[in-house]
């Protein structure tokens, strides 16, 4: 049976994008962020231009990605992921920018700048969401 933190790793390995989250001036906040899996850690590419990172590095952040918009029941059900731990900013290998894959043009109109931070998790909690029987046949028919 896989740990909750295997899990996470595994539905993360699913999407592409999630949110990081952590406070800025005292005042919560929640940023876009693209990642990936790599050695435990999950590595995140955002747009340097908001300056979200700065509020990131050095502090506990949470982290979580889902699949709540594409999944059906007939596809296993839905899932949420949620990884909190220490941010620090990292300069990817170049094998972990291929991962990443080609970077967006633009973030809000402006050329996107990317920053790349990486998150340790100290805990992982996955929920999942999943339709009963009836509900499942109602789906299938």
């Amino acid at each position: 049976m896989p740990t909750d933190e295997q899990l996470a790793f595994e539905l993360l390995r699913r999407s592409d994008y999630g949110r990081v989250a952590t406070s800025m001036r005292a005042l919560p906040f929640l940023a876009a962020a693209r990642h990936i899996v790599v050695d435990g850690k999950i590595l995140l590419r955002m747009h340097k231009g908001y300056g979200y990172h700065q509020a990131c590095i050095g502090s506990v952040v949470a982290y979580g990605a889902d699949n709540l918009n594409a999944a059906t029941a007939r596809d296993g059900g839905q899932w949420t992921v949620q990884l909190v731990g220490v941010c620090e900013a990292v300069e990817p290998t170049n094998a972990e920018l291929e991962l990443f894959g080609p970077s967006p043009h633009f973030a809000d109109g402006e050329l996107f700048d990317p920053v790349y931070l990486r998150i340790e998790p100290q805990f992982a909690t996955v929920h999942t969401l999943r339709a009963g029987h009836d509900r499942l046949l109602q789906y299938t028919l």
